[in-house]
């Protein structure tokens, strides 16, 4: 299993709209982040992992569908895009799925980074779901690599800049 780290991406967004700077300066995402290759992604603030997400599409299209989701079907997009106005995105790529695997690899890391969230305190603040897998060794390697980037040592929490009370939605 080959999982490479794209880039860490900033991200400015309101409600609404997002735009993305990424490493080289671009307004775009490029390479591996444009590909249809099954991804990892996290969304962080202040250091702290608020969003753990898999992609199997563009990066940029999976954020547009997070950003234009109205709740038609139960779906109601991103929650931490109302919450704060800029992030950090870190992009992993698994380079060589297997077609008899095809994402469930990435979606096993994806639930096991989750999980060591969770074990240094508490759930990533805006996980909404998780699909679980059973794991292997090589699985929790490559969580353990990817988690490893964050301080999830014990922190002052960060200060969303809106109330996400469900209220009038």
């Amino acid at each position: 299993m080959e999982i490479e780290e794209i880039a860490r991406y900033k991200l400015s967004f309101d409600a609404n709209r997002f735009t993305v700077r990424c490493p080289g300066g671009t307004d775009r995402f490029s390479g591996l982040a444009a590909s249809n290759l099954p991804k990892i992604y996290i969304v962080s603030v202040g250091g702290e992992p608020i969003y753990v997400g898999k992609a199997t599409i563009p990066i940029r299209d999976r954020l547009r569908q997070g950003w234009r989701a109205t709740g038609k079907n139960g779906y109601y997009g991103y929650a931490w895009r109302h919450a704060f106005s800029e992030a950090h995105l870190d992009i992993w790529c698994h380079r060589d799925p297997t077609e008899q695997r095809g994402c469930l690899d990435i979606e096993t890391i994806e639930a096991e980074v989750v999980y060591l969230i969770r074990q240094a305190g508490q759930w990533p603040r805006y996980q909404t779901e998780i699909h679980f897998h059973e794991s292997n060794d090589e699985h929790r390697r490559w969580a353990s690599l990817i988690a490893a980037k964050y301080d999830l040592e014990a922190r002052e929490a960060i200060q969303p800049v809106a109330d996400l009370s469900m209220e009038g939605r």
